[in-house]
């Protein structure tokens, strides 16, 4: 089945209730609990929606309509957000995209979030690409550690997943930059994908042996664009624990800091770990201690789906956001639809780039 493309500038998902507005003083200072008892205290912004690379399983390779100037937060509106959240609870922040690193001077967004009290723990989503010129800057300004994407260790496979020639040579130097600053734990991010990495499970689980590193296999989650990829190339993390342990055995490990949905496995006495993210094969989402904020500002309670709320409008006509969180709060699901191959559950998303993945 298949659902309207979501817009650049959906719809709000409703607005807050009157009582919800009178009791926004209030409010400011209680825990963020959803209605099935979740609570919330990790938030992950995306702070643009462009990306230097078009992976088949994200974005269409012709890219998408971006965003105007004017429609993206500026650094000081994303601290504020973060500013009022933190009393009600943010502890983590995760910086996303598209692919962050391409919006200028991140630094400076980091260096303001990483001044906000309560907020313990910084980190970011990258694609390296641009990793080794800013590494530095980044760990300099609060970036505790970095989630990076490498989905094979194979060259020319690299590029041919990323649709961008010369990728695999910048990120390894971005992984390398990320070693060199201290960046910890270090997790590499592994999309699986039938008949294009499958066969590089083992070489990737092997590199626990060696270097204290993360490896987290995630299986495809399908949206518009990727459908192709979604229907044949399906290949869930289970299988790739199989094919894991006829090479070593496995045992259950208690993952690295701010291991979210992922469940983690070491060889005996390895210095690194595996993982795996299972979104399609063994749903997680009673789990979930999260919301996304998009690069326009939109709060979203789940990356998929069509609910989110717009913080931006009221931000920049100088109202209390909090009404409008609480009511975010409120209406997030108890959990996501997807289905493999069609993109029924997704809420008509295109791309994971649009909400931060």
């Amino acid at each position: 089945m298949s659902r309207t493309a979501l817009p650049l500038h959906p719809t709000v998902s409703g607005a807050p209730s009157p009582g919800e507005l009178a009791r926004a003083g209030s409010d400011a200072g209680s825990p963020m609990t959803d209605g099935f008892g979740r609570t919330i205290r990790y938030l992950r912004i995306s702070v643009t929606d462009k990306c230097n690379l078009r992976c088949v399983y994200c974005m269409p390779e012709e890219g998408l309509p971006w965003l105007r100037r004017d429609e993206l937060l500026s650094y000081e509106e994303i601290a504020e957000i973060v500013r009022t959240m933190a009393p009600m609870g943010l502890e983590r922040v995760r910086l996303t995209g598209g692919e962050p690193l391409v919006r200028r001077d991140l630094h400076r967004l980091v260096e303001m979030i990483d001044r906000v009290p309560g907020i313990r723990d910084i980190s970011l989503s990258t694609n390296a690409v641009l990793l080794a010129d800013h590494a530095e800057s980044l760990r300099e300004a609060g970036v505790d550690r970095v989630n990076i994407s490498l989905d094979s260790l194979r060259e020319d496979r690299v590029d041919a997943i990323a649709r961008r020639p010369g990728s695999f040579s910048k990120i390894m130097a971005g992984l390398d930059a990320a070693e060199r600053v201290g960046f910890a734990p270090l997790k590499l991010n592994v999309v699986l994908m039938a008949g294009q990495n499958d066969d590089e499970v083992e070489d990737f689980a092997a590199i626990t042996r060696e270097r204290p590193w993360h490896v987290r296999f995630i299986e495809v989650m399908p949206t518009g664009a990727n459908l192709g990829v979604s229907a044949e190339a399906t290949l869930s993390c289970d299988e790739a624990l199989a094919r894991i342990r006829r090479i070593g055995e496995l045992e259950p490990a208690e993952g690295p800091t701010g291991n979210g949905p992922a469940r983690y496995y070491r060889f005996p006495g390895a210095p690194g770990s595996i993982g795996v993210i299972t979104p399609m094969s063994h749903n997680f989402c009673d789990r979930c201690n999260r919301m996304r904020l998009t690069a326009d500002g939109q709060l979203r309670p789940c990356l998929f789906g069509d609910l989110q709320t717009d913080l931006r409008t009221p931000l920049r006509a100088g109202e209390s956001i909090v009404p409008f969180i609480r009511h975010t709060l409120r209406v997030k699901p108890e959990r996501h639809w997807l289905e493999q191959g069609s993109d029924a559950g997704s809420g008509g998303l295109q791309a994971l780039s649009q909400t931060g993945g």
